[in-house]
């Protein structure tokens, strides 16, 4: 059964002991969450049984901020976890229709190791994976691969473009049918449709062929994660999911028309990309009860990692600046410049301090935050989706295991009695549930619509 146009996609977007930046210290959720299969596993299930799309794990290949309390030189931030491919292959033993969408950095990786995991982790999974395109933001990763800086943000995205080229290329290394497995005949692939990639280009020199055979979705379903103006660009031409971030209505809505516009140009259909921005959902079966649960978790906020994190997120210097101050100005970043943008244009608009600031991002990191009752979010969530701002949801419960079952058992039964979440999966893989075609290979026929 296909996919109703007129419904919602929801992806959960898992974060160890969840998304609020003091999840970890909430007695409700497990400060050790992120070296714990099992709680990985629980959630995962959890996701499936209430329906959505896909899990989704970002990543980052260095310890991000500097959260150290300048008194104690005690570490006061989360840190330590799994690296998200590695777990997503162990999860997609315990799970059989939701999607598994890892982070990898085209910046920090060589295309032929991406090519050949995400190819890997979609035969294992049966047509599930998903890979989450990065540049990576953080400056500091550049000292964990032998480079003295970080890659300007125009370079980044440049060596971006070429890269998933590349990828893409080396999952049509064979067609579908390539392997023949003639015990008799010695016959193990047709050498006909074998295709080596022969790739020479300004960042890459890549012959293949890869040494997986073609991915049951034809190609791992491609997500995007930037805003900036070569993001949605790179988004238009090459993504088939966005997670973004915008803070209100009416920019939600121009994102969703600013990219969706520059995809024909590209040849693209808009129904090629899922639009699904992040939203921080705090639900309590009352107004109060939510807004005693977002209350506790801001009171956790230790004032270092707060400053730590807005540095990071918007690219500030904040040394010498007092908490009670303005928020100052920023040179443009060679980090995440669509945030920087973002997090500024709050500051500005509604005159925030530097505390007013971080206490506002420390939740969601400049997403969507929902504090309130089912109804009162599945009103926010319709009222997105159905003014063309987004196509769906990427869910970030604010702790963990707790945040997942509110939104599981309260707002998503509240979603499908409006008729706007599916109550059973449509098909097997992440394409036919997100309604996305499945790839021709480039040498032979049209793309096939899931």
């Amino acid at each position: 059964m296909p996919r109703r146009a007129d419904q919602m996609r929801l992806g959960a977007f898992l974060y160890p002991g969840g998304h609020h930046v003091a999840a970890w210290r909430h007695p409700a959720s497990q400060a050790d969450a992120g070296i714990d299969p099992v709680h990985y596993r629980r959630l995962a299930q959890v996701a499936e049984r209430a329906g959505f799309d896909l899990l989704f794990l970002a990543d980052g290949v260095s310890i991000r901020g500097d959260d150290l309390d300048a008194l104690s030189r005690t570490a006061i931030r989360y840190v330590g976890q799994f690296e998200p491919l590695t777990l997503l292959a162990h999860l997609s033993a315990v799970t059989e229709r939701i999607g598994l969408v890892a982070t990898a950095s085209t910046t920090y990786n060589e295309p032929f190791h991406v090519a050949r995991k995400f190819a890997s982790l979609d035969h294992l999974s049966g047509g599930r994976a998903g890979w989450n395109l990065v540049t990576s933001a953080d400056p500091r990763e550049a000292y964990n691969f032998g480079r003295e800086s970080h890659l300007a943000h125009a370079r980044r995205y440049a060596r971006a473009e070429e890269f998933v080229d590349v990828v893409a290329g080396l999952w049509d290394s064979f067609e579908d049918d390539a392997f023949v497995r003639d015990r008799a005949e010695g016959r193990f692939f047709d050498p006909a449709k074998l295709h080596a990639l022969d790739h020479e280009g300004e960042h890459f020199s890549v012959r293949g062929p890869l040494n997986v055979p073609r991915p049951p979705q034809g190609h791992p379903v491609v997500v995007q994660a930037g805003s900036s103006e070569a993001g949605k660009s790179l988004a238009a031409r090459t993504a088939e999911v966005i997670f973004t971030a915008q803070d209100t209505l009416a920019d939600a809505v121009a994102f969703y028309a600013d990219v969706k516009g520059r995809m024909e140009g590209h040849g693209r259909h808009p129904d090629d990309l899922k639009i699904m921005p992040g939203a921080f959902p705090v639900v309590g079966r009352t107004e109060g009860e939510a807004q005693d649960k977002y209350g506790a978790l801001q009171d956790l906020i230790h004032p270092v990692v707060g400053r730590s994190l807005l540095e990071q997120l918007a690219g500030i210097d904040l040394s010498g600046h007092p908490d009670d101050g303005p928020v100052p100005e920023a040179p443009e970043t060679e980090g995440g410049k669509s945030r920087q943008a973002l997090l500024l244009t709050l500051a500005r608009r509604e005159g925030l301090t530097i505390r007013d600031l971080y206490l506002r991002v420390a939740g969601a990191r400049g997403h969507w935050t929902l504090v309130g009752t089912p109804d009162r979010i599945a009103d926010a969530l319709q009222e997105r989706f159905e003014a063309r701002g987004a196509d769906g949801f990427n869910i970030m419960p604010p702790t963990l295991p707790g945040g997942l079952d509110d939104f599981a058992t309260l707002v998503i039964p509240e979603l499908q009695r409006r008729g706007l979440f599916r109550t059973a999966y449509e098909g097997r893989t992440l394409r036919e549930n997100l309604g996305l075609r499945r790839p021709a290979h480039r040498r032979h026929g049209p793309a096939r619509r899931a």
